[in-house]
């Protein structure tokens, strides 16, 4: 989910090398309104509504995937 999303937003970034600790607005240069794009379509992807409180919790991609499983599990 949190693939193909980048892809949509930076479709000529490098993933593969991206490693799961980095800073995803750093290593992908994602602006304010890119950033906001982001948490908007992995909100509808999920499910579940992202508050801006959130928003540290999707700095990297290992703390994007952990925060976007913990979600997905509390509607179940």
């Amino acid at each position: 989910m949190l693939e193909t999303t980048l892809r949509e937003i930076v479709p000529d970034a490098s993933l593969a090398e991206l490693g799961g600790s980095a800073d995803l607005r750093q290593e992908l240069e994602l602006d304010s309104l890119d950033f906001v794009e982001l948490v908007d379509r992995l909100s509808k992807r999920a499910g579940f509504r992202i508050e801006d409180d959130d928003a540290d919790e999707l700095r990297t991609a290992d703390s994007a995937t952990s925060f976007l499983v913990r979600g997905s599990a509390g509607r179940s």
